[in-house]
């Protein structure tokens, strides 16, 4: 199944030709979901990261009994060094 067509174009790219710190974070979710972790991983280095962080951030959202912000700053931190050693990475050293 062709999901290209359902994904959200980078507003970055579309009017600034520039990739953003979150381009490959869809083709590499539909990479994930279908097995192919290494690939996922290659197409945007901060996807385990990036699901850390969201599902802390769900969790914060979910569940009011717990305090999450400790997490959520923490891996934030963590995915936004992910975010930008994979953007250096794919433009500077590739």
């Amino acid at each position: 199944m062709d999901l290209e067509k359902y994904m959200l174009p980078c507003f970055s790219k579309t009017l600034f030709g520039i990739e953003c710190l979150g381009c490959g974070f869809q083709r590499s979710l539909f990479l994930l979901f279908e097995g192919e972790f290494l690939a996922a991983f290659n197409m945007y280095p901060a996807i385990y990261t990036s699901l850390v962080f969201l599902s802390f951030v769900a969790l914060h959202f979910l569940d009011k009994t717990k305090n999450y912000n400790k997490l959520i700053w923490t891996s934030g931190i963590i995915n936004g060094f992910f975010m930008v050693a994979g953007y250096y990475y794919k433009h500077f050293y590739l």
